[in-house]
């Protein structure tokens, strides 16, 4: 496996904190390459030289918090809902930046949906393997309300300052689920 050179990588972090503290104070569609490597303090080539654009970028950005957070909630399914609940939360609030950003910020709105479409994939995983569900009503109804009830209060939470710790997000979440679940 090749080492990958710790300029490299610092440069792409660099790069990414930067396309999120801009999208934190404008609009995604009024920031500039020149803009992120102004705040990144590197050259307009370097970012080039991995992303093709600034949206391409903002997609790996995306899909890399994404990833992690599928990694987070597989480790989780193996425990009951509010335990896996408040891993899930706790790997939100590390990520506080990002996830509040990207909730909050009408700049980049595709995430909303990217993110909610990773909610209902969750969900629906979820529910086929523990095959709890009442069968009044559709799996498909189900899937999408859970995961839109989910998403919404995650915006809340964040785009509130995060007004109660984790485990109290997971003790009130995981409660609607097993009333949903049951």
């Amino acid at each position: 496996m090749a080492k990958v050179d710790r300029r490299i990588i610092k440069s792409q972090e660099a790069i990414k904190k930067a396309i999120i503290e801009l999208i934190s104070e404008k609009n995604f569609d009024q920031i500039t390459i020149q803009d992120i490597s102004d705040r990144a303090n590197v050259s307009r080539k370097t970012i080039y030289l991995h992303y093709a654009d600034k949206f391409d970028l903002l997609d790996k950005l995306i899909e890399e918090y994404i990833d992690r957070l599928r990694k987070v909630s597989e480790t989780a399914c193996e425990m009951e809902w509010r335990p896996a609940t408040q891993v899930c939360f706790e790997y939100l609030e590390s990520n506080y930046l990002f996830f509040s950003t990207m909730l909050a910020n009408k700049g980049a709105p595709y995430f909303r949906s990217r993110f909610l479409e990773y909610q209902s994939e969750a969900f629906r995983n979820e529910l086929r393997k523990t095959n709890e569900r009442n069968s009044a009503v559709n799996e498909e109804v189900i899937v999408h309300f859970v995961a839109s009830a989910y998403v919404g209060v995650v915006e809340w939470w964040l785009t509130n300052g995060m007004p109660y710790p984790p485990r109290v997000m997971a003790d009130q979440v995981g409660t609607l689920f097993e009333a949903i679940y049951n």
